[in-house]
């Protein structure tokens, strides 16, 4: 399974080269992909015993405060605002839901991850609506009508997974163990919606970058910055609290697919172009991350 892991990023991005119009065409179906993706992680998790940690509230300052702060600023240094959007959604993109098959693979403890896997996915379907209602293409409409018509979309993707399974949980459990046993699909249907985001953004790149490929190589280059950051800035928060893979993985490794998926719909469809590059680079770190703790591990052992 991990051998197949290591593909499925080079396969989604050839794929997506290949097939982006059926990419672009398909991607009304994400959405319902990336839920069942969550729900498949939260029915395999007893929420019951998830618990929030202090280790969380810098994560979550951080994702709230610089998306917004980082988008501000670039805005007052009068950055195009394709760069500036690039940098709100890479930022305040939740947790990938698979973070915890990593991070307990370089010895991150599991309760801490899945717990803010939940916790983080909820912050970010709460946030992101009040975002977006000022910010991106919802701008005209009142705030109250905007925030209200993004959060039952984003609401219902990433937080009503939590409550699905919160409820099978409670009053039927037989269901929840039946799906339960099937977690082991999410990373099928996770590849499937990478392919078709990344697909999506492709095809977007093929019909509007010419004129904005000066934008494309500057998220490209703060896909990098942020990357380095967030995963370096983690793991030394992490390390305060006793968990320095927990706080580098939670912090660094984002949900790409759910990150395009917003960006297309809520802001300037190329600034999903920073996730695209964002995937790539943090698959590159973590492949690099867990061939190095498997070396130091054999060292041991000799």
């Amino acid at each position: 399974m991990q051998k197949l892991k290591s593909y499925v990023l080079p396969i989604a991005i050839v794929l997506g080269l290949l097939l982006h119009d059926y990419c672009a065409a398909l991607s009304v179906v994400v959405p319902y992909i990336i839920f069942t993706i969550l729900l498949l992680t939260f029915t395999a998790v007893d929420i019951k015993k998830l618990r929030f940690k202090p280790l969380f509230v810098w994560i979550i300052l951080f994702q709230v405060a610089v998306s917004l702060g980082g988008y501000e600023l670039l805005k007052a240094l009068n950055v195009n605002e394709i760069i500036a959007e690039g940098v709100l959604i890479g930022v305040l993109c939740p947790v990938a839901a698979s973070v915890a098959v990593v991070s307990t693979m370089l010895g991150a403890d599991r309760n801490t991850v899945t717990s803010y896997t939940v916790i983080g996915n909820l912050v970010v379907s709460l946030v992101a609506p009040i975002y977006f209602s000022f910010i991106g293409v919802n701008q005209d409409m009142p705030f109250v009508a905007s925030f209200l018509q993004i959060l039952k979309r984003i609401g219902t993707v990433i937080g009503l997974p939590f409550f699905v399974a919160l409820a099978l949980q409670l009053w039927w459990p037989k269901a929840n163990g039946f799906l339960s046993r099937y977690k082991g699909l999410a990373f099928y249907f996770w590849a499937i919606a990478l392919f078709l985001t990344l697909g999506q953004t492709i095809d977007f790149i093929f019909l509007h970058g010419n004129g904005n490929w000066g934008s494309i190589g500057w998220l490209g280059v703060s896909a990098l910055l942020f990357c380095i950051i967030q995963f370096g800035l983690g793991k030394w928060i992490g390390h305060k609290y006793g968990d320095t893979i927990a706080g580098g993985q939670l912090l660094g490794q984002k949900n790409s697919a759910m990150g395009i998926w917003m960006a297309n719909h809520y802001l300037h469809p190329l600034a999903s172009v920073y996730l695209a590059f964002y995937s790539v680079l943090q698959n590159l770190f973590n492949s690099w991350q867990i061939w190095y703790y498997e070396k130091k591990k054999r060292a041991r052992t000799e």
